[in-house]
C-alpha cells in the first residue's frame, strides 16, 4: 500500500467511560510516532463538533507523562458531543464543511472514538470522503459501556462499569440488612435497550450478596408481575432488592417513564434515559407500607476509574494504538473489535470490523442468558462476564487522592 503522508486528527464522542482516554491516549501516543506519516497529531475539542468549527488541540504540545496519565484518567479529556449527521444524500453542508477543514489542515488520518451513534458518523466520513476521491483513512475505536457494538465480543468501556455494578450492589446488599426492619431497595442501571450492565448486578447475586431480581429491556416490563415478584420476596425474607435496566419497556414498548409524562430526546432521536426506579418506587409505594428506596448508579457507574478492570484499560489502550498501526497500514473504513479466544485464561484476539456493519446496529444480551421468567440471569452471562472483571486497573495518585491528566490544550495554527 503507498504510503499516506499528512496529518491525523482523534475526537471522542458519545457518553464518557473509565477508559475512553486510555483509547485516546493509544491513539495519540501510536500518532506521534509516526514519523514521516503522520506530521501532526490534532485532537478536536468535543468530537465532530470541533472539526466542524475548526476547533482543535496541538497534541504535540503536550507533555508525554500527561498523555501517559491519560491510560488511568476518567471521562472525555477532550470535550465530547452528541451531534448527527444528516445523510450526505440529503444535505452535504457538514460533510464539505469537513472536506474543507481536512483540507486546509491536511488531515489523512481521521480516528472517531464511541459508540453506535459514533460509528455512523465515522461510517458516514468515511463513505463521504471516499465519494468525492479525498483520501482519507478513517478507523472507528470502539467505546461504549453500554456493550452492545456490533461484530465484538465486547467494548472498552463495558468492563470496568460492570465491575463497578457488581461491587456497588454488593454493597448495597450489606447496607440493607443492618437493621431490624425491613425496605425494598430498587437500583437503576443504565442501558437503553441492551441490559448488558444491569446484568452486571448478576455478577453480585453469584457472589452471594446481590439484588432477588433483575429485569433487562431484552424482555418485556409488567409493572403488576414485578410487583408480585417484590411482593412475595418481602413477605418471605422481610427484604427485597432490585436491579432495573433504565430502558425496560412494557409490552407497548414505552419506557416506564413515559408512563408518567412526556420524555425528551436527543440529536439521534435516542428518549433520554432516567426514572424508571421512581416509577417502580411510587407503583410500590400505593400497594404496600414498606420502606422504599430507589438509587440511580447514574454517572457513577461510567467514569469510576477508580475500580476500573485492568484489562478494559489496557484493550482501550491497544484499541487506539491498532487503530492508527492499521490506518499506517494502508486500512480504512474499519473498527478495530475485539474477538475471544479463551476464558481460562482470558485471551482476546484484536480484529478489523467493517464501519457500516457497525453503524446503528445494536447486539442485545441473549435471551438464553436470562431466566425463563424474565427476572434473572443464567450462568451464560457469569461465565462471559467474570473474565473481564477479574483484576484492578493501578490508578497513579497525589495526596492521597487520583493524579489525573492535566493537558495544555493548545490550539491548533494553520502553517
Amino acid at each position: 500500500m503507498e504510503k499516506l503522508v499528512g496529518n491525523a486528527i482523534f475526537g471522542q464522542s458519545g457518553g464518557p467511560t473509565a477508559v475512553i482516554n486510555s483509547s485516546a491516549a493509544g491513539v495519540i501516543i501510536t500518532a506521534l510516532q509516526q514519523e514521516g506519516v503522520i506530521e501532526k497529531v490534532y485532537g478536536a475539542a468535543h468530537g465532530i463538533v470541533g472539526m466542524l468549527n475548526e476547533e482543535f488541540f496541538d497534541m504535540a504540545e503536550e507533555d508525554m507523562k500527561e498523555l501517559e496519565l491519560l491510560k488511568t484518567t476518567p471521562s472525555s479529556m477532550l470535550g465530547s458531543c452528541r451531534y448527527k449527521l444528516a445523510n450526505a444524500d440529503e444535505d452535504d453542508t457538514d460533510y464539505k464543511r469537513l472536506l474543507e477543514v481536512f483540507k486546509k489542515y491536511n488531515i489523512r488520518y481521521f480516528f472517531y472514538n464511541g459508540g453506535n451513534d459514533s460509528m455512523d458518523t465515522c461510517n458516514k466520513v468515511s463513505k463521504y470522503m471516499q465519494k468525492v476521491g479525498y483520501d482519507c483513512r478513517v478507523m472507528g475505536v470502539p467505546k461504549t459501556i453500554d456493550n452492545d457494538l456490533y461484530g465484538t465480543d465486547h467494548c472498552p468501556g463495558f468492563s470496568s462499569a460492570a465491575k463497578y455494578i457488581a461491587t456497588s450492589c454488593m454493597e448495597i446488599y450489606q447496607d440493607g440488612r443492618v437493621y431490624n426492619t425491613g425496605q425494598v431497595v430498587i437500583v437503576e442501571i443504565m442501558g437503553r435497550n441492551a441490559g448488558w450492565l444491569a446484568a452486571a448486578a448478576g455478577l453480585a447475586a453469584y457472589a452471594g450478596s446481590g439484588p432477588d431480581f433483575i429485569y433487562l429491556p431484552e424482555v418485556s416490563f409488567d409493572l403488576e408481575k414485578v410487583f408480585a415478584d417484590i411482593k412475595q420476596r418481602y413477605e418471605e425474607a422481610g427484604n427485597c432488592i432490585i436491579a432495573v435496566s433504565e430502558g425496560v419497556t412494557d409490552a407497548d414498548g414505552k419506557y416506564l417513564p413515559e408512563l408518567i409524562g412526556t420524555v425528551k430526546t436527543d440529536a439521534f432521536g435516542h428518549k433520554q434515559m432516567g426514572g424508571t426506579a421512581q416509577v417502580i418506587a411510587d407503583y410500590i409505594a400505593d400497594r404496600m407500607d414498606v420502606k422504599i428506596r430507589h438509587i440511580e448508579l447514574s454517572l457513577l457507574q461510567r467514569a469510576a476509574a477508580h475500580y476500573a478492570s485492568k484489562s478494559d484499560v489496557e484493550e482501550a489502550f491497544m484499541a487506539g494504538k491498532l487503530a492508527v498501526e492499521k490506518a499506517v497500514e494502508g486500512y480504512t473504513d474499519y473498527m478495530i473489535g475485539f474477538e475471544r479466544k479463551s476464558n481460562d485464561p482470558y485471551e482476546c484476539e484484536y480484529i478489523l470490523v467493517p464501519l457500516e456493519k457497525v453503524a446503528n446496529t445494536e447486539k442485545m444480551v441473549p435471551r438464553e442468558w436470562i431466566n425463563e421468567a424474565g427476572n434473572g440471569i443464567e450462568q451464560g452471562y457469569i461465565d462471559y462476564c467474570l473474565p473481564l472483571i477479574q483484576e484492578v486497573s493501578s490508578t497513579p495518585t497525589e495526596n492521597g487522592l487520583p493524579r489525573y491528566a492535566r493537558l495544555k490544550k493548545v490550539l491548533a495554527k494553520k502553517d
